[in-house]
């Protein structure tokens, strides 16, 4: 597609506030990723159409002698099926349009701290493409997902930033050590202390370990380099006493005070940063005629016809224009006496 990595991050970002809202079996996962893609070209002004993106999907799973052309009549109803899936795409993400951009500042901080371009600088960046495989990006700052990915190359290519290690200069990137490696980072709200935790470095190992075949570093280091930099960092964190995870929603009891019996569990599990399979259901429906069913029906459940839909956050102006329009569907009506003189019938 040859989109900017601007228009990556933003799609990325928007298929993982979908997925948060959205069950996996109400959508296929090609078909959210593809909505998602064809929602972020329009925020970032890099326009493409949906018949393209089904396109360049489809042709990725076939050879180069049997690709198709966007106008093939097999893009009909999918195509139909991401239009619909847009709104949804707005709806789960709240219409926040803001999206962040660790790239540019990650070259900044590697030109800044003297790191070599081609080796620590370009796995620096890969591992910046990287995290968006993962929810970090919904919870840091730029300055916070750029330090994690420069510290992180560094430490996989042995040139370890020290300044970066010990928190020095932090202030000046609007960050901390704490929202780097995962550790308490003392917040303000409603006038008492919360301790927020950001994981971004444990995120990132994560993946790698568990899921570096899927990753674009992961498969260029053994395993064991990633496990070495794990224990670093949780032997350091075990010696300060800094959890993993703070700020948890406990999720409520669904038995009324009641125990459940032996081996049962909650079903409703979070869900992971990966991407479900694409199967078909035990109906033989197929993921787009899922999407296209799952879009008409929210369309029924929210009593909309079908066409451009409008959204208006102002609630006094979405009054005074329900007003202006009212008018011109009225109805009036008035009633005349006229005299009409009947004929004589002739005998």
């Amino acid at each position: 597609m040859f989109r900017p990595v601007r228009t990556f991050n933003t799609a990325c970002v928007y298929y993982h506030r979908f997925r948060l809202v959205h069950v996996d079996t109400e959508y296929g996962f090609m078909d959210a990723a593809t909505a998602a893609l064809f929602t972020a070209c329009k925020i970032e002004d890099t326009l493409k159409k949906s018949r393209e993106i089904l396109c360049a999907a489809y042709n990725q799973k076939i050879t180069s002698a049997e690709h198709v052309s966007q106008d093939d009549p097999m893009f009909d109803n999918p195509s139909k099926a991401i239009v619909g899936l847009e709104r949804l795409m707005l709806e789960a993400s709240g219409f926040d349009y803001r999206s962040r951009y660790p790239q540019k500042l990650l070259l900044k901080l590697s030109k800044y701290y003297h790191l070599d371009r081609d080796t620590v600088g370009k796995t620096a960046y890969n591992m910046s493409l990287d995290l968006y495989r993962t929810f970090a990006p919904l919870k840091q700052t730029t300055s916070t997902m750029a330090i994690a990915c420069v510290e992180l190359a560094g430490r996989l290519h042995e040139r370890n930033v020290q300044e970066l290690e010990a928190g020095k200069g932090f202030k000046k990137w609007r960050t901390s050590r704490a929202e780097v490696m995962g550790r308490y980072c003392l917040k303000v709200v409603w006038n008492s202390s919360a301790y927020k935790p950001a994981e971004t470095l444990l995120d990132l190992l994560d993946l790698y370990t568990h899921h570096r075949t899927q990753t674009t570093v992961g498969q260029e280091y053994p395993i064991e380099t990633f496990i070495a930099i794990r224990i670093t960092l949780n032997q350091e964190a075990a010696a300060n006493d800094y959890p993993r995870y703070t700020n948890s929603v406990k999720k409520r009891s669904l038995t009324n005070g009641t125990k459940t019996a032996n081996g049962t569990k909650d079903t409703r599990s979070a869900k992971s940063p990966l991407s479900p399979q694409d199967t078909l259901v035990s109906d033989g429906k197929s993921s787009v005629t899922l999407s296209l069913e799952a879009a008409a029906g929210a369309r029924v459940r929210a009593g909309l016809k079908e066409g451009t839909v409008r959204f208006m956050l102002d609630p006094e102006r979405a009054r005074d224009e329900k007003m202006i329009v009212a008018e011109y569907f009225k109805i009036e009506e008035e009633e005349y006496e006229v005299e009409v003189e009947r004929e004589k019938r002739r005998g």
